[in-house]
């Protein structure tokens, strides 16, 4: 790991919102993910629309996207975004018994969306575990993380590109 300054402190230590004001305006786009692990019939009462609560993955979706927009009132320091685009998608991986969720967070600004786009997979997640823990308490949230983030001075960078 490389020796970078940390931008969210002062010459003091002190924590505060970087200036962002500087910095160009170029498009900027996050996707990042997290998995539900679950018992295979909870899975398949989710993905067959068996829930006594009704569409649980469509109030998880929406909860994703209410999450991105609200990223800067959960996550200290974070700038308000002019999101443009905020997708959750959900894939069932019955092999796995898991559901995957995958966001992404667009925009033209000054600053990266990768804080919104993972907030938006840990709130849709956090959702299908609320809506689902009366039927399996066992489930787990496992593996948020970044998948790609693209724009800003640093560019582009995917997961599967990461060294170990």
């Amino acid at each position: 790991m490389t020796d970078k300054n940390l931008t969210h402190l002062d010459a003091q230590g002190h924590a505060h919102m970087v200036d962002v004001s500087g910095k160009d305006v170029t498009t900027r786009e996050a996707r990042a993910e997290a998995c539900i692990h679950m018992l295979p019939e909870t899975l398949a009462m989710i993905s067959e629309g068996r829930h006594h609560k009704g569409d649980v993955l469509a109030v998880a979706r929406i909860a994703g996207i209410q999450a991105a927009k609200r990223c800067s009132d959960i996550i200290p320091l974070c700038h308000p975004l002019m999101l443009s685009k905020v997708t959750v998608d959900l894939y069932p991986e019955p092999e796995q018994q898991r559901l995957r969720i995958e966001t992404l967070c667009k925009l033209n600004g000054r600053t990266g969306v990768e804080m919104e786009a993972l907030t938006a997979a840990s709130a849709a997640a956090l959702t299908l575990y609320d809506m689902c823990k009366a039927v399996d308490r066992g489930m787990s949230i496992e593996g948020v993380r970044l998948l790609e983030k693209i724009g800003g001075r640093s560019g582009h960078w995917r997961a599967e590109d990461r060294q170990a």
